[in-house]
């Protein structure tokens, strides 16, 4: 059972009052644009764009991120942009609850449903809107303005549809991901 805890230094976490637990050594630009829902853990190396936003009024959040997700070690997490009649512009990026984003990922959908695992080593092209319930399979590269319909999972470069989940999937979802944040425990001194 002890295999399946993952201790971390405290020292080098910061825990917000809602739960938060962020790695010293993530990169999160301009954390006033980014909302964090609560009990959301982000792992060493990761990195948050929120400078990255349009610029004038408006769109004061760049990046919206639920309650119980983890952004894992050395993954990027960047609003999508695009360039219109000579102007670019970046647009916000919702990440909903229970979303788990592996090692090394870097996301720049516009989109992400609640329940959605998506693995190590992937890559989820601007604008992609992830729906509810899905499961991005490691190494898989999601093309840009994609759509991945729920209970959907997906693998490959690039990534296509591979199989369905069933409709247990929000329920096994939910429960690793509060699992994985109850494991995640401070080493002992």
């Amino acid at each position: 059972m002890d295999e399946d805890i993952i201790y971390y230094d405290k020292s080098e976490y910061i825990e917000t009052e809602s739960g938060n637990k962020i790695s010293r050594k993530s990169v999160i630009s301009v954390p006033q644009n980014i909302v964090l829902g609560g009990k959301t853990i982000i792992q060493q190396n990761c990195i948050i764009r929120g400078d990255l936003r349009r610029k004038g009024s408006g769109y004061a959040v760049v990046i919206g991120i639920g309650k119980y997700c983890l952004l894992g070690e050395n993954s990027i997490i960047r609003p999508p942009y695009k360039i219109y009649k000579g102007v670019f512009s970046y647009y916000p990026m919702k990440i909903s609850d229970y979303v788990h984003i592996g090692k090394r990922s870097i996301v720049e959908a516009a989109r992400i449903g609640q329940y959605v695992i998506i693995g190590d080593d992937c890559v989820v092209g601007r604008f992609s809107v992830i729906k509810e319930y899905c499961r991005i399979l490691d190494n898989t590269v999601i093309p840009p303005n994609t759509v991945i319909p729920s209970f959907s999972v997906f693998g490959g470069n690039p990534g296509r549809f591979i199989s369905e989940l069933p409709e247990s999937s929000q329920i096994i979802f939910e429960q690793k991901a509060k699992q994985f944040y109850e494991r995640f425990l401070p080493k002992s001194q």
